[in-house]
């Protein structure tokens, strides 16, 4: 099946990063990701659709919505 197929889920170390969302101003668009406490820099993982996209993304970090940080 070439559409109905899940991608397996990666396995991310946080530790030394801290989970956060990118949020554009423009055009409203939300990727989740972290930032690595070394360089400052934001790791981009996957691009969220809504809040049930946002709850997806905190549950496969295992991390509460609080915990994550937002970025503009």
């Amino acid at each position: 099946m070439l559409f109905g197929k899940k991608r397996p889920e990666a396995v991310v170390d946080l530790s030394g990063k801290r989970p956060a969302v990118r949020k554009s101003i423009c055009t409203g668009e939300i990727t989740g990701g972290y930032i690595d406490a070394e360089t400052g820099k934001f790791h981009e993982l996957e691009l969220i659709s809504g809040p049930d996209g946002l709850a997806d993304f905190c549950k496969s970090l295992r991390v509460s919505p609080e915990d994550v940080e937002t970025v503009y």
